[in-house]
């Protein structure tokens, strides 16, 4: 699709929803100012410079930036503490200055270690933060500020509010309306997928229903209630504009408080900003990813500019950015865009915003937190057990009662306590491996283990028995702590020796300095298996079938091989089976590479070097067992039993092939194939089965009447000559 055209599709979108944001984000530029004790426009310079700058090199497309409530606290300190507002903002300009550094050093990629259930706390928090705080704007009541507040006792305050203060019927009407419209805009699909927002008709609604009200006169008046209209600083000219323009202190540059208050609001700023922006994107219907190290570098651009300007600090904020995808925006456009109305409408009409009464305001913010903490969110984190509800939960209580940045710590550190649990309980993996040599127990170590495994991995060499086989296996493993790898080290070549333990050291790295010494091998020596017999060999093929079915194979690798060559290895037993199975046998019955001899022969057809290999095998090679398997659904037999219906059938004349198909044939019944003429397929799948048994029993019938050799072992219990079907569906080996 051209560019032009995508532009086309999303640009009423985005349109409608900037000017969402904008009325959103007007009313909170200036509360976020006013609890901050900072001038009010300072707090509209932010939001415009946020709008503009920061959306403009951001590469999110749903994020907005501006004053954030999170930063209150922080701004209002610094502000006390460097004495003066124009001192504040020379250090805004060098909080910019740093957080430009830390997005060219890509530190953005912190944002992926904070765990999804912190996130969702997070964005919970801010839902309820929302619903405690919209609500006595949605009743009218008078929330001017005796004194900047912030933190817990601003959200008790506001609870206190909503039970004991003095509703205003015309604010609360608007409200009530306008959540009505809301709910009933978002049941209906024709008004949820309008180019025209609800949002944006509630606004116009509270305006119309404010006018109506006027000529109502009282109770219903809202400018006879206090604080119930948003309230923009008015200005005539853009000079006059310019006056409410402040400039940073800069003879307070060799102040050291100053670069003390820089990093402080920088490592804040960029913390809120990075949480926020994944928590935005988690939002996202179209699961985009913001680049974490661009964005840190727009916001550093951003707070450079406000500090200049006489703007407070600005970060990704997530009510702002939740709004903004709730109102359908689809590129930062809409972000851009926002910040472009709150500059034209500040400088050109700010007594038109004036007539917005911000219970219709409060409306759009309850629905945006009732959205963000819903009962279902609970219920679902619930769901996913404790390790994922706690933290989820500790962090939304612990922001909703003391700020973000606290919440966020509080929630990380109850996360960190859930995996510290994990890995104490769980820090390693044992397998008891069962060989023909006898048991072997291997631990395989985790991918990271520190000092807090050290106890659970000495238990669990403690438990090898005396005597016993063991494999401590690290090639999964990226970090061993120092002190581990003393206890390692101690114990292999101490206390191992002193319990006649054998314990063989794998996929240590070279830095490690502990030899990967082969103190055994996954195969069972010459020795070893001279006492086997025949019934003890097919035990061991059919545990390891069981194994292979059930996914729970014994961990194979190819040197083994190696050193099994070196250790003069006695294959097990000799596995002759048709082409159609291409299963390697040693993976099918899960043995190392070398303990089966493998022949592969159309049909299983017996001939004279067939023989011979079986032969060499047994005598020379000291294989204690011949498993003849055919292949259900077997395309030889088929072809043999179509050839025999249809006499040279499809494939002309090959004498070669001919030849093993005669042989097959030989296990047919004349009866049998003509209830096949009509064509029937299952009948057809019925007699394959058949005869691929009847050929297998044929073929080890004619092993022992064709060699002396193999009779004499069979007679003498030496060998054993087992019949078998293979199974590719399941991956079952039948004998019978």
């Amino acid at each position: 699709m051209p560019d032009s055209m995508k532009l086309s599709s999303t640009l009423p979108r985005d349109l409608v929803a900037g000017v969402i944001v904008f009325l959103v984000a007007l009313p909170l530029c200036l509360g976020i100012a006013l609890a901050s004790g900072a001038p009010l426009f300072s707090g509209l310079i932010a939001g415009i410079v946020g709008g503009i700058v920061v959306g403009s090199l951001s590469g999110s497309s749903t994020s907005v930036s501006g004053p954030a409530a999170g930063l209150t606290a922080v701004v209002a300190s610094q502000i006390a503490t460097l004495g003066s507002f124009e001192a504040f903002l020379l250090a805004v300009s060098l909080a910019g200055v740093i957080q430009v550094i830390l997005g060219c050093a890509r530190a953005g990629a912190l944002s992926a270690f904070f765990p999804s259930s912190v996130i969702k706390g997070l964005l919970a928090a801010i839902g309820v933060i929302l619903l405690i705080k919209q609500t006595p704007y949605l009743l009218g009541y008078d929330m001017t500020p005796k004194a900047p507040s912030h933190g817990h006792t601003s959200i008790v305050t506001q609870i206190e509010k909503i039970f004991t203060g003095e509703i205003h019927w015309g604010a609360l009407t608007i409200g009530l309306i306008s959540m009505a419209l809301l709910i009933v805009s978002d049941k209906i699909k024709a008004l949820k997928n309008s180019l025209v927002p609800a949002p944006l008709l509630v606004v116009l609604l509270g305006v119309g229903v404010g006018i109506l009200f006027q000529r109502l006169g009282s109770p219903w008046i809202l400018a006879d209630g206090p604080r119930l209209m948003v309230n923009v600083p008015v200005t005539e000219s853009i000079s006059s504009f310019k006056n409410l323009l402040v400039l940073p202190d800069f003879s307070q540059w060799a102040n050291p408080n100053i670069y003390v208050a820089a990093l402080t609001l920088a490592i804040v700023a960029s913390l809120e900003t990075l949480l926020n922006l994944d928590a935005v994107d988690k939002l996202d219907k179209f699961q985009r990813l913001s680049p974490p190290n661009r964005e840190l570098f727009a916001q550093g651009a951003g707070n450079i500019a406000c500090g200049l300007l006489g703007g407070l600090p600005v970060t990704s904020v997530i009510i702002r950015g939740s709004v903004n995808v709730n109102s359908g925006a689809r590129t930062k456009l809409s972000t851009i865009f926002h910040g472009l109305l709150l500059f034209s409408c500040v400088l050109l009409i700010p007594a038109y915003l004036n007539m917005i009464p911000l219970s219709c305001l409060a409306a759009i913010l309850l629905m945006t937190g009732y959205k963000l903490a819903s009962p279902k969110l609970f219920q679902n984190m619930w769901r996913d057990g404790l390790s994922q509800f706690l933290p989820f939960i500790s962090t939304l209580v612990a922001i909703v009662a003391t700020d973000l940045l606290i919440g966020i710590v509080i929630g990380m550190v109850v996360s960190l306590l859930f995996i510290l649990k994990s890995n104490l309980s769980q820090p390693i993996r044992q397998v008891n491996e069962r060989h023909v040599s006898g048991t072997v127990r291997r631990i395989e170590l985790a991918n990271q283990v520190s000092f807090l495994n050290k106890a659970s991995l000495e238990k669990a060499l403690r438990n090898i028995p005396d005597g016993g086989d063991a494999i401590l296996d690290a090639r999964n493993t990226d970090y061993i702590d120092p002190d581990v790898l003393g206890f390692i080290r101690e114990f292999k070549e101490v206390t191992a020796p002193a319990h006649d333990i054998r314990l063989r050291l794998q996929g240590f790295r070279e830095r490690y300095q502990l030899a990967d010494e082969v103190q055994f091998v996954d195969f069972s020596p010459r020795e070893k298996r001279a006492d086997l017999k025949p019934n003890d060999v097919l035990r061991i093929l059919k545990e390891g079938n069981e194994r292979f079915c059930s996914g729970q194979g014994l961990d194979r690798t190819l040197q083994n091989y190696i050193h099994a060559e070196k250790n003069q290895l006695q294959p097990l037993a000799i596995v002759f089976s048709g082409v159609d199975s291409r299963v390697p046998a040693e993976l099918l019955f899960d043995l190392s590479l070398g303990e089966l001899i493998t022949i592969r022969l159309g049909g299983n057809v017996i001939g004279p070097r067939v023989l011979g290999s079986l032969e060499y095998g047994c005598m020379v090679g000291g294989a204690k067992l011949i498993l003849v398997m055919g292949h259900v659904n077997s395309g030889m037999v088929k072809l043999a039993i179509e050839q025999a219906i249809n006499k040279k059938g499809n494939i002309g004349d090959p004498p070669s092939l001919n030849g093993i198909l005669s042989e097959i044939q030989q296990s047919l019944q004349p009866e049998e194939l003509a209830s096949l003429r009509n064509g029937d397929d299952s009948a057809m799948a019925r007699l394959v089965d058949v005869v691929v048994r009847r050929n297998v029993q044929h073929t080890a019938l004619q092993i022992v009447s064709q060699s002396p050799v193999i009779k004499r072992l069979v007679q003498d219990d030496k060998v054993a000559i087992v019949c078998s079907i293979f199974n590719s569906e399941n991956g079952r080996v039948e004998t019978f």
